[in-house]
C-alpha cells in the first residue's frame, strides 16, 4: 500500500485544493484528512457520513463535591492554575492527575473527556476518512494518528492500494504524526519569502524522519523569481521538483461551490495533471497511470 502525504510549511497554499483534484485521478484509493484543526477537505469533496465516533483525549479532573472537604490542596498544587474554589477548569486543565493523586479525600478522579469526533465517509472518488477537534482541543496528534490508522484499514478491507492524505500545515506534532511511515510527501509552497522559508523547515523534517520528499509551487506566476530560488533549493537539497501550478480565480471558486478545480473550467488542469503525473512516477517508480 502506497500513502501520499501533501504537506506545507504554512497555511494557505492551497494544499486542500490540490489534494482534492489528485482524489478525481486516482482511482483505487482511501483519501484522509489530517488537518484535524481545521479540517475542510470534506467541503470539496461532498462527503455521505456512514460511521460517525467519538475521539476521547487525555483525561480530565473532576472532583465529587460530596466527598470533597474543601481544603484547597489541589488548588494550591495545580501548576495549571485550572483549579478554583474545587471547581475544575476543564480548559485550562491538562490531565496531570497530580490533584488526584494528593488529595487526601480520594475525591478527584480523572475523567475521559470528548475531544471531537472522526468520520469514515463516501464521497464521488471513493471512501474519505476525516475528523472534526473540539473547540480549545488538543492531542490533534493522536487524533490524526487515528484517521491515519483508519484509513489503512479501510484501505486493505477494500483491498485498495493507495491512500492520499491531506496533511495539516506547519512542523508540529500533527505534521510530524502525519507523515510516519508515509511513502512519499508532497510539499506544496508558494513563491512568498514566508512560504520558501517554511519550505526549508519542512524539508528538514522530512529529512530527519526519513520520509522522500518532492515539492511542487502553486501560485508560481505571483513571483517568478521566487519559484526560480525554490527550485534551485531542491536542486542543492536534492529534492525532486514536481512542478509548478499558476494562479487561477477559478479555484475559488470551484471551492465557494464545494467542487475540485478540475471540475471546473480551469486553465491550471493540465498544470495539475502535469504534476500528478511525476508524484505518480516517483510514488510507484515501476508502474502506469
Amino acid at each position: 500500500m502506497k500513502e501520499l502525504v501533501v504537506i506545507s510549511g504554512k497555511g494557505g497554499t492551497g494544499k486542500t485544493s490540490i489534494v482534492a483534484s489528485f482524489a478525481s485521478l486516482l482511482t483505487n484509493k482511501v483519501m484522509v484528512d489530517c488537518d484535524v484543526d481545521a479540517a475542510n477537505l470534506h467541503l470539496l469533496l461532498s462527503p455521505k457520513i456512514e460511521e460517525r465516533h467519538q475521539f476521547y483525549s487525555l483525561p480530565k479532573a473532576m472532583i465529587n463535591r460530596e466527598k470533597c472537604n474543601g481544603c484547597g490542596l489541589c488548588e494550591d498544587t495545580c501548576r495549571f492554575e485550572a483549579i478554583k474554589e474545587s471547581t475544575v477548569n476543564p480548559l485550562g486543565c491538562e490531565g496531570c492527575a497530580v490533584c488526584s493523586r494528593i488529595c487526601p479525600e480520594n475525591a478527584i478522579e480523572m475523567v475521559d473527556t470528548v475531544a471531537g469526533e472522526w468520520f469514515k465517509s463516501n464521497t464521488t472518488y471513493g471512501p474519505l476518512v476525516h475528523a472534526r477537534l473540539g473547540a480549545a482541543q488538543e492531542n490533534s496528534g493522536k487524533l490524526v494518528t487515528m484517521v491515519r490508522s483508519q484509513a489503512a484499514k479501510t484501505a486493505k478491507k477494500l483491498g485498495y492500494d493507495y491512500i492520499i492524505t491531506d496533511g495539516p500545515p506547519g512542523i508540529g506534532c500533527p505534521v510530524i504524526a502525519s507523515i510516519g511511515g508515509a511513502s512519499l510527501s508532497l510539499i506544496i509552497t508558494e513563491p512568498s519569502l514566508s512560504g520558501i522559508h517554511d519550505l526549508e523547515r519542512t524539508i528538514d523534517l522530512l529529512e530527519f524522519f526519513g520520509v522522500p520528499a518532492m515539492v511542487c509551487v502553486n501560485r508560481w506566476d505571483i513571483c517568478p523569481e521566487n519559484t526560480e530560488h525554490i527550485k534551485e533549493i531542491c536542486r542543492k537539497r536534492k529534492i525532486p521538483f514536481a512542478g509548478k501550478i499558476a494562479y487561477d480565480n477559478m479555484v475559488m471558486l470551484a471551492a465557494s461551490r464545494g467542487k475540485s478545480v478540475v471540475e471546473m473550467n480551469s486553465r491550471i488542469i493540465d498544470e495539475i495533471i502535469k504534476v500528478w503525473e511525476k508524484v505518480f512516477e516517483v510514488l510507484c517508480p515501476n508502474m502506469k497511470l
